[in-house]
């Protein structure tokens, strides 16, 4: 796992959370900023995906 996957799946949670409290609490503002960390942090997932798979390819 390459860090930008550890990193971007913590954004991902706590997107996830932020989300939730904002829906939770009537917080349109914080909903919407827990939407993006969470698009954010799938985003840096991939990226991180993207490096270990071109890492992988470039050690055959």
């Amino acid at each position: 796992m390459h860090k930008d996957e550890a990193k971007g799946a913590a954004k991902d949670v706590a997107g996830s959370i932020k989300e939730a409290v904002g829906k939770a609490t009537d917080n349109p503002n914080l909903a919407a900023e827990g939407a993006a960390e969470r698009l954010e942090g799938k985003i840096q997932k991939g990226v991180g995906a993207l490096k270990d798979a071109a890492r992988d390819a470039l050690k055959k």
